[in-house]
């Protein structure tokens, strides 16, 4: 039985690396273009860190956060967003290209997870432009900081990065899920990427009631700010810090439940 399942879990995993080896030469062919989306991604990405250093350039902390700790945690928040950007893009035309259009009959079609058929049918490949970006931030912040990683917070910092990556995933798969119970073109996608940006700075700056809702409701404050706390030395947040996997874990596992529940709900257009 185990061996089944480990040989099925390798023919997924192919036909998902297929999926992706097609879309890349599909974008390759036209590269022109492709060169010109990665460069506006990068001019954008660095516009928007440009804005950040500005901002913060006359003043040399923030509730009791250093400008450097600020960037470091800006710059790890990039690199997970960057790779939810990679595969997302789907999510957020789901209701509409696939429940109102009626594409999803085509995804139950293939005897494969369907979440993961939305998410490997379309790639937006410039957005790793941002992750390396990030990650560059983070390095030239932590030198700032005079910091030294050993091998365990090398470690921690991956472990950081795939769990803000799942929560990005989780939150914004359980919105799309709620297309499986109301057509809406547009649903409440936007409010709540528009709380991303809330989540790249200290959570101790903003009001209790949104320090509730960035921590427990829509959990952005673990894809960075808990996860740094660890690598910057504050640890009176050691056990949020902790307990960003499990987080990750926890709303990975309300994605399971919210799709399973909607594709059990879901009826064909019938067009």
């Amino acid at each position: 039985m185990r061996r089944s399942n480990r040989l099925s879990m390798r023919r997924d995993l192919s036909i998902f690396g297929a999926y992706f080896a097609q879309f890349l030469k599909a974008r390759l062919a036209y590269r022109a273009d492709f060169f010109a989306e990665v460069g506006a991604t990068v001019l954008g990405t660095a516009f928007s860190l440009a804005f950040v250093l500005v901002l913060f350039r006359p003043i040399e902390g923030l509730s009791g956060w250093g400008r450097d700790e600020i960037l470091f945690i800006y710059g790890l928040s990039m690199v997970p967003y960057g790779l939810f950007g990679t595969v997302s893009w789907n999510l957020y035309e789901f209701g509409d290209r696939y429940i109102i259009e009626g594409n999803f009959d085509r995804v139950l079609l293939r005897p494969l997870n369907s979440f993961l058929q939305i998410l490997f049918e379309s790639f937006r490949i410039q957005a790793l432009a941002e992750s390396v970006i990030g990650l560059i931030v983070v390095s030239l912040a932590a030198v700032s900081l005079g910091l030294s990683f050993t091998v365990f917070d090398l470690f921690w910092l991956l472990v950081a990065i795939v769990s803000g990556t799942v929560i990005f995933l989780s939150v914004f798969g359980a919105i799309a899920s709620l297309s499986f119970h109301f057509e809406d073109r547009i649903g409440i996608a936007p409010p709540v990427f528009n709380l991303i940006t809330a989540g790249r700075y200290p959570l101790d700056i903003f009001h209790p009631a949104v320090r509730f809702l960035l921590r427990w409701i829509i959990p952005f404050s673990f894809v960075a700010f808990y996860p740094s706390t660890r690598l910057l030395g504050h640890p009176e947040f050691r056990t949020l810090c902790a307990l960003s996997p499990l987080v990750a874990l926890a709303f990975l596992f309300v994605l399971w439940l919210a799709w399973r529940f909607g594709t059990r709900r879901y009826s064909s257009t019938g067009s």
